[in-house]
């Protein structure tokens, strides 16, 4: 059987995409693949760790953060560059610039670079897919991230096969789709976002107001249901003053 890597940062996507790799192929030929960059909301890393206990799935993380020193990107904990409370769209609209601050230089380009030859070395002798939960809502707005764009998914993947005998192919389940798409998938498969983080903010509750809090607020409403995070982080305040 084909063997599987998932890139897990522990958000909603990337749990989705191991949701369906476990469903696709076993626990068992699954791997998840988490990269510490230096992002400001590094509780995403104790989320990965979860989300991967919870499918019992091999599960390693690689320490990218020196690479991204030199950056200023609002979305690094060694940024200076504050943090805007708006989404994707206002943020271009404002800034009159289809980039927006918490984009990391070609951060989707160096993990699954990563990922790909880390892949090439574990599995040997068996053809591996590789999965990003990249979605359409990343660019809807007007390519608030390029390395999230159809054409440089499929640039990457033609690259990554070319690279490794035709061993290593991207999966992009979700690249031309919405997120409120994303979330319709996993809770089917019973994905278990109340161990997800999306949040940029540091803290331990969600701010609610950055890009990717309102992108999720949207994409459960959506669906009629509400965030199971915040069902459950309700849930234990509740128990705490019992």
């Amino acid at each position: 059987m084909n063997k599987a890597v998932v890139l897990l940062s522990g958000g909603l996507d990337s749990t989705t995409c191991l949701a369906m790799a476990v469903d696709k192929s076993g626990a068992d030929n699954v791997t998840a693949l988490t990269v510490f960059y230096g992002q400001r909301h590094a509780k995403e890393l104790e989320a990965a760790r979860n989300v991967a206990t919870f499918y019992k799935v091999k599960h390693y993380e690689l320490d990218a953060a020196e690479i991204f020193r030199h950056s200023n990107s609002a979305l690094l904990d060694t940024s200076n560059e504050p943090l805007e409370h708006s989404s994707y769209a206002e943020q271009i609209a404002k800034n009159q610039s289809p980039k927006v601050a918490t984009y990391v230089p070609f951060r989707n380009g160096l993990m699954l670079s990563m990922a790909a030859s880390f892949a090439d070395g574990l599995y040997d002798d068996d053809l591996v897919k590789l999965y990003i939960g990249v979605h359409a809502d990343d660019n809807a707005a007007g390519h608030a991230y390029a390395d999230c764009r159809a054409d440089f998914v499929a640039a990457m993947s033609a690259a990554i096969r070319i690279g490794t005998y035709e061993k290593i192919h991207i999966v992009a389940p979700f690249l031309c789709q919405k997120k409120s798409d994303v979330v319709k998938v996993g809770l089917k498969l019973g994905a278990p976002y109340h161990l997800t983080w999306s949040c940029y903010e540091r803290g331990d509750v969600p701010c609610g107001h950055c890009a990717t809090c309102i992108d999720r607020a949207q994409a459960f409403a959506v669906n009629g249901v509400k965030d199971p995070a915040l069902v459950e982080l309700k849930r234990k305040k509740f128990l705490s003053l019992v």
